[in-house]
């Protein structure tokens, strides 16, 4: 199996959990994987040594995944499709940074080679979900037909954290969905989760699609939380120059379920505590 980490720009914090990432599967499958990494921040991964393939992406590369629309996360889709033309024979399982493996890899493994692709879990049926965005989103696509396939009232909205495409069938399925991708942004619909869409679509046409969440956990809402642990971890290998060895051997000892991988925060309370940091600022502030 092939597993793929997008990763850029210069936030520390984000190749934290990519490294921390790449650990919790190496525990579990360490020499039976291969592990790619897309980046501009190569350095960040020396430590994990012949563990994983890094793979440079530069500004142009970048700039011409994005395609005609300018739609930054098309680049997910095109990265796909470069590690599925890369190792075509080998199921493939994308990763947001912010996850992790709890569940059982040799199960993971074999619900792709059934043939069966995954995403994180279903949201719902766009035409119910309940936020602004969403709404407007199906106003946009109900009853058209993006990429060849006619969008119904049981289309459903899947979360991309996790993305996993069998060999089986595999460009097909890639190809659609940047088809549908295309076609979405050519016809202006409301972007922040066109490639979700676009993805969740597509991976249910061509190959049916089941929820990685038995296995896979994914922090996306709890990031502040988890990022304190996680850089405390990767320090302390830094300081005690731990051999990656050392580092899975160092996981056992890690409480993985000490902190919630999931929680809602309401709207009302992120503005109070906007309100509350410009109202009372940091008094007695000194620099160098």
């Amino acid at each position: 199996m092939q597993l793929l980490y997008l990763v850029f720009g210069t936030n520390i914090q984000n190749h934290f959990q990519a490294h921390f990432s790449i650990l919790t599967f190496l525990r579990q499958g360490l020499g039976e994987l291969k592990i790619t990494v897309m980046t501009d921040a190569p350095e960040f991964y020396r430590h994990l040594g012949a563990a994983v393939a890094v793979q440079v992406i530069d500004k142009d590369t970048l700039r011409e995944w994005e395609g005609e629309f300018k739609f930054f996360w098309r680049v997910k889709i095109k990265a796909l499709e470069l590690a599925a033309r890369q190792a075509p024979e080998l199921p493939l399982l994308y990763l947001d940074s912010d996850t992790l493996l709890y569940g059982s890899l040799p199960a993971l493994r074999q619900e792709l080679a059934a043939g069966h692709a995954l995403m994180h879990e279903p949201e719902g049926r766009l035409s119910a979900l309940p936020s602004k965005t969403e709404r407007r989103m199906w106003q946009q696509v109900q009853g058209q037909t993006f990429g060849s396939v006619a969008i119904t009232p049981q289309h459903v909205m899947w979360n991309a954290g996790a993305v996993g495409v069998p060999a089986q069938r595999n460009h097909e399925a890639i190809a659609l969905a940047l088809r549908i991708c295309d076609d979405l942004c050519r016809r202006q619909v409301t972007p922040r989760l066109i490639e979700q869409f676009a993805l969740a679509v597509a991976l249910a046409e061509v190959q049916g699609l089941h929820s990685a969440k038995p296995y896979i956990g994914h922090y996306w809402s709890t990031k502040e939380l988890w990022n304190e642990p996680i850089s405390r971890f990767l320090l302390t290998s830094h300081l005690q120059n731990r051999t990656l060895a050392q580092d899975l051997e160092a996981l056992d000892s890690f409480d993985f379920q000490a902190l919630p991988i999931k929680q809602r925060v309401r709207n009302t309370q992120s503005r109070l505590e906007n309100l509350t940091r410009r109202l009372w600022p940091p008094q007695g502030v000194e620099f160098l």
